[in-house]
């Protein structure tokens, strides 16, 4: 079965409040700087505003759900989603609650990304999650959520989580509830998607793991028996521009090590071969020599992304938000 991708081309940035690399002293988000950032975002354009996960990370980093609800009121226009929330880490109970109760405060306005996570074990040592478990945990917490959204008093028995007639009201605004999209690269996680998920978000992959990626996910959905239902897609780009394109690598390779408390130059010789710098088009539209200093992101500038939907080729079917 082809999936059935949905239409059109959707530009988003990833992120609201980001400490600097330059900054030092104690990190203090201001609501001005809030509502400057989303305001500016609207009107430059952009159709979304995506939000990462962390309960414990290597650099200072806000919950999404509460951030989604400050931004919302900033903005008439823009849809807010999470990419990704760590679902399991929490109960899906709370879970439940605090989305649907999102969609409302968002009018509709949000997208449910949801992956396992697991860089960072002491996120779940501290939420008293094994780590062996987050996968089956992710797929339970999908489940159990969309009963709970049903607006009936809902009922689910799994390994994990158990519950019997449990009202929830209200229902999200969204019918149904909000467009679950899942997150992953594993087959176990893109076999998630194809079975349970609304759309799929991508991350550090190739356009051919894209493609095999969606590839896997329909074969998942079939199996399944899932219909012709519309799939959204989305990939998040870390991007950065500077004066040069070896300025641009150098800062987003350093950037990046210091967020995610790893080495990034191995992937940097990586990314090299995935694209060479004597064929970028400049401004004009012509070929250049080098890059126009557009790489992997920094945390000094948004990330920005693009999710693209369309009926096109997999491969060239995707909504992006460059962080």
């Amino acid at each position: 079965m082809a999936l059935r991708l949905e239409e059109g081309l959707k530009l988003g940035i990833q992120t609201i409040h980001r400490q600097g690399d330059s900054e030092t002293g104690p990190w203090q988000p201001r609501i001005d700087d809030l509502v400057t950032f989303v305001e500016d975002a609207d009107a430059k354009g952009f159709d979304e505003i995506w939000l990462g996960d962390h309960v414990s990370f290597a650099i200072p980093f806000l919950d999404p759900l509460l951030m989604i609800a400050q931004a919302a009121v900033a903005s008439r226009r823009l849809v807010f989603g999470t990419g990704v929330y760590l679902l399991p880490l929490r109960h899906p109970g709370p879970v439940a609650k605090m989305t649907a109760t999102l969609d409302h405060l968002t009018e509709g306005r949000f997208i449910f990304g949801v992956g396992v996570g697991g860089e960072f074990p002491k996120e779940y040592e501290v939420c008293g999650v094994p780590r062996e478990e987050r996968g089956r945990r992710l797929t339970e917490s999908i489940e159990a959520v969309r009963a709970l959204w049903s607006g009936r008093p809902a009922s689910y028995r799994g390994r994990h989580f158990s519950f019997e007639d449990v009202p929830m009201l209200p229902a999200p605004r969204q019918p149904g509830g909000p467009p679950i999209w899942c997150g992953g690269r594993r087959p176990p996680a893109l076999r998630r998607a194809g079975r349970l998920a609304d759309g799929y978000v991508s991350y550090v992959v190739t356009p051919d793991m894209f493609r095999r990626a969606l590839d896997e996910i329909a074969q998942a959905a079939a199996a399944a028996g899932r219909g012709e239902a519309p799939f959204g897609t989305g990939h998040l780009l870390f991007a950065r521009i500077d004066d040069s394109y070896e300025r641009a690598l150098d800062i987003a390779t350093e950037s990046l090590s210091r967020r995610y408390a790893m080495d990034f130059r191995r992937r940097r010789r990586a990314t090299r071969r995935l694209a060479p710098a004597n064929r970028w088009p400049s401004a004009s539209g012509t070929s250049t020599g080098r890059a126009p200093g557009m790489w992997w992101s920094t945390s000094s500038a948004p990330t920005t992304g693009a999710r693209s939907r369309s009926n096109a080729s997999p491969a060239t079917s995707c909504r992006f938000w460059p962080t």
